[in-house]
């Protein structure tokens, strides 16, 4: 079972395996005819626990949140970790630091850096907190992914997440 976040009109898969294994589309514009007609700034998510193999969101985390609301992050990318399967996928796109869509789309709202990536990571916590200047959001955030794979390409950061449970 595969979701494809905020699908607009598009259904083409950029990433992983050629074909789609039981596409869910979401999004908040009912005119592209997704699946599921949802806002994901608002979490919970309108999916059940452990519910997808893969979760697919190209072009569209930079649209969720603000740059800075941390709590809104944690919340969406613990949103992205429930509905994984134990060893699910999250694969992504988002613009790269060298890209002028970054900030050039006004409804861009925050920016996903390799660097970012770090945070989502239990794993980098207990390496890195009280050793770098690496803050310390374990009170809130209890999802975990490892990151298995990234590439800053063309203007795009393209990555996958495995969400560990």
């Amino acid at each position: 079972m595969e979701l494809l976040l905020g699908c607009g009109s598009k259904r083409d898969k950029q990433m992983g395996s050629e074909t789609w294994t039981g596409l869910t589309t979401v999004d908040l514009n009912p005119d592209h005819r997704p699946d599921i007609i949802a806002d994901l700034s608002r979490t919970p998510w309108p999916f059940a626990d452990d519910a997808f193999d893969e979760v697919h969101a190209y072009e569209v985390l930079e649209h969720l949140g603000s740059q800075g609301d941390y709590i809104a992050f944690f919340a969406q990318f613990t949103e992205i970790w429930r509905i994984l399967k134990p060893g699910g996928m999250l694969l992504a796109k988002v613009p790269s630091v060298d890209s002028p869509w970054l900030w050039g789309d006004p409804s861009h709202t925050r920016a996903i850096l390799p660097e970012t990536l770090v945070f989502l990571s239990q794993k980098q916590y207990r390496i890195q907190v009280g050793k770098t200047p690496m803050s310390d959001f374990r009170y809130i955030y209890f999802a975990d992914f490892e990151p298995m794979w990234m590439d800053v390409e063309n203007g795009t950061f393209s990555f996958v997440l495995k969400a560990i449970k």
